[in-house]
């Protein structure tokens, strides 16, 4: 290990002590859904938004919620309606009779953590207000424009598509999340004590929750993360599994070509990279290694790669197309 190397390893070990202690208080309320904490980590590290798909009742927006505590952030949710408006999310201007001039009324988007409960819920007008907040960090009202807080994150919950009630999120929207989560349900054994801890008079909503790092911190921590070392040899094996999802016969994966409408896009490779780095940061390391793009592999390529429609006849998701592209890549 050269000197450099063994320098950054030296520092994210020593700045990343607050990990274990951070998920440790979550998991006072939470019981099982590691996966789901470290890719929520993972977004906070980042500065990436993070979209958590799952049936109702799988506590995403309790994993949500409970992060926010743990974080001294400010926090604020938004319940997504079919009547939502725009100005109930981004703000709005509010004439004065007596100034005759207009005062802005920001909206719950200015904050450090927002919760987008059921997203899908809502139409195209108020997803297109979440665009220019979601890339540009950034929110315009009238002819002025107004800087969001920083940290800024949009942690957002849907219910699958096929369910009553929802809409198709746009693909520029989509595109724009870090991650893609898939909530499952928890292990029987996980089940179990969460019914134990309901019998016991056990509220999730009432347990004290402390918070273990500040804003400044987190902020601290995303610089440490951008020094993590990422070889030659790794952004090469990034930059494979990307084409390898527009153009899967140059990698000899065939029978692929005919079930991927549209691959992913260069933010994958971006994304990827960071989230990586990231996910090194919670190992402890500081340095990333293929299993780092393993583990994060499927959350940055699930919203990116558009199954068509002999896919969807054959039953393939873009979760099983992924599978088939990790498995043929060769790994560095």
């Amino acid at each position: 290990m050269s000197e450099e190397l063994k320098k950054i390893n030296d520092i994210v070990k020593k700045e990343s002590v607050f990990i274990d202690a951070l998920l440790e208080e979550a998991k006072k309320v939470i019981v099982g859904q590691t996966y789901v904490l470290e890719r929520l980590l993972i977004g906070v590290l980042t500065g990436g938004h993070v979209l958590l798909e799952g049936v109702p009742g799988l506590g995403k927006t309790l994993s949500i919620k409970t992060l926010s505590q743990v974080l001294k952030l400010d926090f604020k949710r938004i319940q997504f309606t079919p009547d939502l408006l725009p100005a109930d999310v981004i703000g709005t201007l509010i004439y004065n009779q007596q100034t005759n001039e207009f005062s802005p009324k920001l909206g719950p988007i200015f904050s450090n953590l927002v919760l987008a409960d059921e997203i899908n819920r809502a139409p195209a007008k108020v997803q297109s207000a979440l665009l220019e907040a979601m890339q540009e960090r950034q929110v315009t009202l009238g002819d002025k424009t107004y800087q969001l807080p920083d940290p800024f994150l949009v942690l957002a919950t849907q219910n699958p598509i096929e369910q009553e009630g929802t809409y198709t999120l746009p693909e520029a929207q989509v595109d724009r999340f870090l991650m893609k989560l898939r909530v499952t349900y928890p292990k029987k054994h996980e089940e179990k004590e969460i019914l134990m801890r309901a019998s016991q008079g056990g509220n999730a909503h009432s347990t004290k929750i402390n918070a273990i790092v500040s804003g400044e911190a987190v902020l601290k921590a995303r610089k440490i993360v951008d020094q993590i070392y990422v070889d030659d040899r790794i952004k090469d094996y990034i930059l494979d599994l990307v084409y390898a999802t527009r153009d899967p016969e140059s990698y000899n994966l065939h029978s692929l070509k005919p079930l991927i409408e549209y691959g992913a896009s260069p933010r994958a490779s971006i994304f990827m990279v960071q989230a990586a780095k990231a996910h090194a940061f919670i190992r402890k390391r500081g340095y990333v290694t293929p299993e780092d793009i393993k583990a994060i592999g499927k959350d940055i390529f699930r919203h990116r790669i558009v199954p068509s429609f002999e896919a969807e006849a054959e039953e393939m998701d873009s979760d099983a197309i992924i599978d088939a592209i990790f498995a043929e890549i060769e790994v560095p």
